[in-house]
């Protein structure tokens, strides 16, 4: 009897050890679902709604834009871009065919690699609402097309002139932010994104997300109801103002990341400062499901790919292709015959030939994950085990 009580609480102890592990793994797979996106592949809609020379800033919002997703990542494949185009090389522009956002001039934006995909009278409502949607004619080009899957994260960026709850369309029509909640609710239905991030830069921008219903929306707006969005500077030279101030932080704020940048979402919002952009900027989160200080800013921005790993590698070749030699050749035209690959690189056939390992390694390797607080327990309920089996032996 006293040996059966021995063995019961060695096994409850092995049983408290395993179930510590397997908690904090599942914490550490929990933590690691909501840091991730999930997402494989990303896209930018990046749209300026203006057209003429006073609306400057506008097109040089949105190549802003452009410039900072290029360099962070995504490529021009997966970016679609809706302009104007008119005033790089309006007849008042001092400086023919350049785009700057800064009156000291430093980068022109318009430069030699800019693909606009809608141009001109192109960009309206309907065509904007059809290449969000999916339902474009069969004629479509595919640099007209957004062919995102339920595994696309998607950046969507907007500037122009707008009010309570709409933004024009060139002076000529409007988009609604009906139109926009149901442009995306189709999105949803038909599965053509992962998540979304929705940014605005216009006068009463927060209203323009205000009708949104479907999930996994982050959006954020340069202005509250009632509010003006205000330029940031003027270049005198060139008699207009060349970016607003609410696109000026934040690539204030993006041009000290890279690819590999760790700073999230909420590294950008706490930037927001409503003194210098002259406005108050708004953020709707709560159809979003991950924190904001999960979420990486290229998770939108750039184009850094979740990388999913296998428990073990792939034999890529046979053992017997270890064996074959490689012809020799001789060496710049001497009869010298070069030495086989075999010879000088006898590991390159096997860097990939790794088998599973056995349970007696599985067993090791758990032994050692165990943190000290774990076999220290272990430890403590197997003398208390030992210590009553002693005491009941000796009452017997």
């Amino acid at each position: 009897m006293a040996r059966v009580w021995s063995l019961l609480f060695i096994w409850i102890a092995i049983l408290s050890c395993y179930s510590s592990t397997a908690n904090a793994d599942q914490q550490s797979e929990v933590e690691g679902f909501f840091s991730q996106g999930g997402h494989t592949n990303n896209w930018a809609v990046l749209v300026c709604t203006s057209r003429f020379w006073f609306n400057y800033r506008h097109v040089a919002n949105t190549l802003s834009m452009y410039r900072t997703v290029k360099r962070l990542g995504i490529p021009d494949s997966n970016i679609i871009l809706m302009l104007a185009d008119d005033v790089s090389c309006n007849a008042r522009n001092k400086y023919p065919a350049t785009v700057y956002n800064n009156a000291a001039r430093f980068l022109d934006l318009y430069g030699d690699n800019v693909e606009v995909d809608y141009r001109g009278y192109e960009v309206t409502v309907e065509n904007f609402i059809r290449m969000l949607t999916g339902r474009v004619s069969p004629d479509t080009p595919r640099s007209k097309r957004l062919l995102s899957d339920d595994r696309s994260n998607i950046l969507v960026y907007m500037t122009g002139h707008g009010g309570d709850e709409f933004l024009k369309f060139q002076d000529a029509e409007e988009i609604s932010a009906y139109d926009l909640a149901d442009a995306f609710k189709q999105m949803s239905e038909k599965k053509r994104y992962n998540e979304i991030f929705f940014m605005i830069d216009t006068c009463q921008a927060n209203t323009m997300y205000s009708k949104f219903d479907s999930p996994n929306i982050l959006a954020t707006g340069s202005s509250e109801l009632g509010e003006s969005s205000f330029s940031h500077h003027t270049d005198y030279e060139i008699g207009v103002a060349v970016i607003d101030s609410y696109t000026y932080y934040n690539l204030e704020f993006l041009e000290n990341i890279d690819m590999t940048s760790n700073k999230t979402l909420q590294d950008l919002f706490g930037t927001y400062d409503p003194v210098q952009i002259s406005s108050h900027p708004g953020i709707r989160s709560d159809l979003f499901h991950r924190p904001l200080d999960k979420v990486k800013v290229t998770d939108f921005f750039g184009n850094v790919q979740n990388v999913e790993l296998t428990r073990y590698r792939y034999p890529l070749v046979e053992h017997d292709s270890w064996t074959e030699e490689v012809p020799q050749e001789p060496v710049n035209g001497s009869d010298v015959p070069r030495p086989s690959l075999k010879e000088n690189h006898p590991q390159i056939y096997h860097s990939f030939d790794v088998k599973r390992s056995n349970n007696s390694q599985n067993l090791l390797t758990w032994l050692k994950s165990l943190s000290l607080p774990t076999l220290f327990g272990a430890m403590a309920t197997t003398v208390i085990g030992y210590s009553i089996t002693k005491a009941m032996q000796a009452t017997q």
